[in-house]
């Protein structure tokens, strides 16, 4: 899993080649200076016979010539660093588009299923964590890995027995590394989904926050929150405790590889096989020879982390997308739909539309009514194509909707929903979303005609107004005529509306059922409706019970059936009166 999610990162810099590039030779040229300088340290000792005989002019020289080499190495490091940082940033803002991309092509019934608050978590800290530990991996394994080879070169020209000696004693880090590295990953991943189940938890709360204190339900969603957050705790204590073990560790491991250098090299050295300025380059050596090692598994904590979150973060872009984005575009609809044998369930163990059978016509009214999870909601998405029939077809204008993408289907469609969404923006924007060339007298005679002008006029900037994602400045109704008025500006050959004046006063209702009667002449309209009262205009009422039509007709025949729809609507008035 480790070595799938490092190959498919790495992939993302294969752009950024001329960067690795500059930072490889870069690398090479700060790791060269740097062991170049106890050469000449080794030079300047040997230089110094004692007390009464030094060669104060070479030694001076191979100070300034250590002086120039440390500038040398300062300058390679800076652009190195650089230039690792600057792959890293972009890979990461790379996979961050891809990400959101990706989102937008997933179906609908993924983002239906899916914590909202854990996708979050993936698409910001998850690919957060993978930035840190690039950043540090490349820094460190470019050098790191240069570093080793070029000291182990060093020693072998050196003297080739002590540097065999060295290279005996290597494993003895990799497998410490290696050993606890693999055991800091499972923590790790642990670790990413539970803080992704956290984020959805806290989401999920204080979007929610009005209801929780309404029911008094702080102490019980307290009482939740730290079930999650010491689950949290545990792996990631776990995943610390394994990873601070790594540094300590391989210190040890290199601490008995130095030792080793420098009793064989002192005896070496008092033998004559070396001389002391040799032995004081070796001991450099050794030390600089073992430094990556711990360099390397320091960042162990930032790597493992890293990988678990890039396998959650490509876990999305692994989902399977839409079907039809390859599919042409469907044309401007006029409005003719017909919905022939259709079957669809959400899941396969539970049946919800059997065999659904509708026929509308250009212009017509179409209410859809019936108790809660009747299927009046799904069948709006099956007509939207949110989501795909599982047999039958839908067909819009004789054109089958399976055989053209979605968002040409959409496009066909204006939505106004119980639930109104707003972005962060001025009204003027939000009004003009669906239509960016709108003009400011479309917008206005959109936001007339939704009778929104007038409360817009008395806010203190007018139609430049910035209102918030939830529209805390303005009252339920008036988002609600905001998301009308969007609709009004767009004009669709055909209308869905979900509840859509629920949260508007019954004299503002009535003005805009005269406005959308008016917008709509000659185009198409679905209404799913719990209140029977807004529909008594319809051309044509559907009801439905179990995801299928049970009834249907214009509502003063319904009432004269006495079936399902006479008993829903006298239970409504029923519950009114009492």
């Amino acid at each position: 899993m480790q070595k799938r999610n490092l190959a498919r990162l790495l992939s993302y810099t294969k752009k950024y080649k001329i960067y690795l590039i500059i930072a490889l030779f870069s690398s090479v040229i700060s790791v060269i200076s740097s062991l170049l300088v106890p050469v000449f340290v080794g030079k300047a000792v040997d230089n110094i016979v004692d007390e009464l005989k030094v060669d104060f002019k070479n030694v001076i020289m191979y100070m300034v010539i250590i002086l120039i080499i440390t500038a040398i190495n300062s300058l390679f490091t800076w652009l190195s660093t650089s230039c690792t940082n600057t792959v890293s940033f972009k890979t990461v803002k790379d996979i961050r588009i891809d990400v959101f991309n990706k989102i937008n092509k997933l179906p609908l019934k993924y983002i239906d299923k899916n914590s909202y608050g854990d996708m979050m978590a993936r698409v910001v800290t998850d690919i957060e964590q993978i930035s840190d530990g690039l950043i540090q991996g490349f820094t460190q394994f470019f050098t790191g890995i240069i570093t080793i080879f070029a000291t182990l070169g060093f020693m072998l020209y050196v003297n080739y027995k002590v540097a065999l000696v060295v290279v005996l004693l290597t494993p003895l880090s990799l497998f410490v590394a290696s050993f606890i590295g693999k055991r800091t990953y499972k923590y790790f991943a642990k670790q990413s989904k539970t803080r992704g189940e956290m984020g959805a938890y806290i989401e999920e709360m204080i979007s929610n926050q009005k209801i929780v204190k309404s029911f008094s339900y702080e102490d019980r969603a307290q009482e939740e929150f730290e079930k999650i957050n010491d689950r949290l705790y545990d792996c990631g204590i776990k995943a610390q405790f394994y990873s601070a073990l790594t540094n300590p560790c391989t210190r040890f491991a290199n601490s008995v590889v130095y030792v080793v250098v420098a009793v064989l090299g002192s005896i070496m050295a008092v033998m004559g096989s070396i001389s002391v300025g040799q032995l004081s380059m070796f001991l450099s050596y050794a030390k600089q020879y073992t430094k990556p090692f711990n360099e390397i598994t320091g960042v162990v904590t930032e790597l493992q982390n890293a990988f678990a979150s890039a396998g959650r973060v490509f876990d999305i872009l692994d989902e399977e997308e839409l079907k039809d984005l390859d599919l042409p575009d469907m044309k401007e609809a006029q409005g003719n739909i017909k919905v022939e044998n259709v079957h669809f369930s959400y899941s396969k163990e539970k049946e919800l539309i059997k065999d659904l059978n509708i026929d509308v016509k250009q212009g017509q009214k179409i209410a859809i009514v019936g108790e809660t999870g009747c299927g009046k909601t799904t069948l709006i998405n099956l007509l939207m194509k949110f989501y795909q029939v599982d047999a039958g077809e839908i067909l819009i204008d004789g054109t089958n909707i399976n055989l053209v993408n979605g968002d040409s289907v959409r496009n066909n469609f204006g939505m106004v929903l119980q639930d109104t969404w707003l972005f962060n923006g001025t009204i003027r924007e939000n009004i003009a979303y669906g239509k960016d060339d709108a003009t400011d007298e479309e917008i206005v005679e959109a936001a007339k005609m939704a009778y929104a002008h007038s409360f817009i006029k008395r806010l203190d900037k007018g139609y430049d107004t910035v209102i918030s994602q939830t529209g805390e400045n303005i009252s339920a109704g008036q988002k609600q005529l905001l998301c009308i008025a969007r609709i009004m500006l767009k004009k669709p050959p055909m209308l869905i509306l979900d509840e859509a004046t629920s949260s508007i006063d019954t004299n503002t209702e009535i003005k805009i059922q005269k406005a959308f009667d008016k917008v709509m002449e000659g185009r198409t309209a679905f209404i799913v409706a719990h209140r029977l009262s807004t529909i008594k205009g319809a051309d044509l009422i559907l009801v439905m019970d179990k995801g299928n039509i049970v009834e249907k007709g214009k509502h003063q025949e319904l009432l004269d059936k006495k079936g399902f729809y006479y008993n829903i609507y006298n239970s409504q008035f029923e519950t009114v009166n009492n």
